[in-house]
């Protein structure tokens, strides 16, 4: 049949998908009224959410610490003045759109940044794994704090990339931990705390794989290290604590839920004392936050450092055979220290398809 003696037929109708496609359709993002269902139905979970049986999801384990954090004086010592309290009325009232409120007002909340290069914001979080599905839009945090990409060794940013690096411009803050999600006079309540929610998601589980870097078993502490900052037209802030948990259910098997836990709220335009421990309670959160991700980084760069001092350990050629290590340098275990023959112990059971027995390696090392 000739090409042209097709030209009268009529196209097969495509083929329509089928109800178990997995592959997600469309997007969704938390001006979705569904937004808080889908987190809910893939474990995160909101301020103040219980489980179908009535139990209360738990609060972090840290959040007596965090509370006295956030109580602490500041210092210097912070002193606002009626003064300040009537700037920052007028300056709320007259932000009529959530960018005159980012601009206008939050920048009296939060003071004098100590470095400019560990905050930023407006960007879509678009370089990181999909916390659920992958039908949710990017996050997009009004403001957000992180580390200097440079803090953090370069071989590890490679490794936690999807992470911990929100975006592909690489001279913006990394592992970031703290948020603010702001809105005007016309925002509403529930969408800013489900963006909050959904970040503080994102963050938390960031933290979780910084503090895990080159461990064998995560370490599920139940204690929070992020914090989201929600602020609402006329005066309303509130801040929450981001943790994780692993628990085992019924349908979904073991799984890690994320828990968001309200840890402050404050009507900065009551009056001064509430103004000036609202600003106290803010400026705390970011130092607190901070010092928890300081303190991850501290600890990943640490264990890259040790795992680089046994490079020519670790560059020696070896074979995973029965369980056994086969050295091209039979004499260098002769040399080895207990951490070292440990540390070649886990490297065979990540790589060891058999999970065999070491004891032949054992057998063959000499520990001082």
């Amino acid at each position: 049949m000739s090409p042209a003696s097709n030209l009268g037929r009529r196209k097969r109708p495509p083929t329509p998908k089928t109800i178990g496609d997995t592959k997600p359709t469309k997007t969704t993002g938390p001006y979705d009224r569904n937004f808080t269902q889908h987190l809910i139905d893939h474990g995160i979970f909101p301020a103040y959410y219980s489980y179908p049986n009535g139990r209360a999801v738990p609060k972090p384990d840290n959040m007596d610490e965090i509370l006295r954090a956030l109580a602490l004086p500041r210092s210097p010592l912070l002193q606002l003045s009626d003064g300040n309290l009537g700037s920052f009325i007028e300056a709320d009232r007259d932000a009529f759109k959530e960018r005159d409120v980012v601009k206008s007002v939050i920048p009296m909340i939060e003071g004098d940044l100590r470095d400019g290069k560990c905050m930023a914001g407006g960007v879509p979080f678009r370089n990181l794994y999909p916390l659920t599905d992958g039908s949710l839009v990017a996050g997009n945090p009004d403001q957000y704090h992180g580390a200097r990409p440079e803090q953090l060794h370069q071989k590890v940013r490679q490794e936690l990339n999807h992470n911990i690096i929100p975006t592909t411009q690489m001279d913006l803050p990394i592992a970031p931990n703290f948020f603010l999600e702001a809105k005007g006079p016309e925002g509403a309540l529930a969408v800013v705390q489900r963006q909050a929610c959904y970040l503080g998601a994102l963050a938390a589980r960031g933290m979780h794989t910084l503090q895990s870097y080159a461990s064998r078993d995560p370490t599920y502490d139940n204690k929070a290290y992020t914090i989201s900052a929600t602020y609402l037209s006329s005066g309303i802030l509130k801040l929450y604590a981001h943790s994780l948990i692993r628990t085992s259910t019924s349908g979904a098997g073991v799984r890690t839920e994320f828990i968001m836990t309200q840890l402050k709220g404050f009507d900065l335009t009551a009056d001064i004392d509430t103004f000036q421990k609202g600003v106290t309670a803010y400026r705390n959160a970011v130092d607190w936050c901070k010092r928890q991700r300081d303190q991850a980084i501290e600890q990943a760069n640490g264990k890259r450092t040790h795992l680089k001092s046994h490079s020519a350990l670790l560059s020696i050629s070896y074979s995973v055979e029965i369980g056994v290590i086969v050295q091209s340098r039979a004499r260098v275990v002769e040399f080895l220290s207990g951490e070292d023959v440990q540390l070649i112990k886990n490297l065979r059971q990540v790589t060891s398809p058999s999970g065999a027995d070491s004891s032949s390696f054992s057998r063959n090392t000499k520990t001082p």
